[in-house]
């Protein structure tokens, strides 16, 4: 007899595997490491943030943040920008290196994913989005960070390391 939630379990394994292995690709390919990446994913999704909303939106403190957003800024990809209403209030924002790098740092897997995703038929999206979901749900992983590679999905793993 089958054992499917052992089977299921192998199956998240190998999807876990690819988007570890794919994260260190990228990784490799822009120099960068995986917490940059985040960084600078979300600086691309929004223009330009505040380090308190960065570290809001990656779930990471504030100061985890901004030891990454200083090892970016090292390296000319993003800058910093005092606000004019409020001097004390600082702005990230990406660089045209830090965005020609992401350009140059394209995510094979998701752009795959993306790319077979699209062709299936809107019900059966919609029953993988839930089946994730649900998932997601019955490992207590609906608060955890989304690995970063596409614009309007990020996908890396956890911004805990540099």
């Amino acid at each position: 007899m089958l054992d499917r939630s052992a089977e299921t379990l192998i199956a998240l394994r190998r999807i876990v595997h690819a988007l570890e292995a794919n994260a260190r690709e990228m990784a490799r390919a822009s120099g960068l490491t995986q917490a940059q990446l985040l960084v600078m994913h979300t600086l691309a999704r929004q223009g330009q943030e505040m380090p308190r909303d960065i570290a809001r939106s990656l779930g990471v403190g504030q100061a985890t943040v901004s030891i990454q957003i200083d090892k970016l800024e090292a390296r000319g990809l993003v800058r910093r920008e005092r606000r004019q209403a409020d001097r004390r209030a600082v702005w990230v924002i990406l660089t045209e290196a830090g965005r020609a790098l992401l350009d140059r740092t394209p995510d094979p897997l998701y752009d795959r994913f993306r790319a077979r995703f699209d062709k299936l038929d809107p019900w059966e999206q919609g029953m993988l989005m839930a089946v994730t979901e649900r998932v997601a749900s019955m490992l207590d992983a609906e608060d955890a960070l989304p690995l970063p590679h596409a614009p309007e999905v990020p996908v890396i793993p956890q911004v805990g390391s540099s």
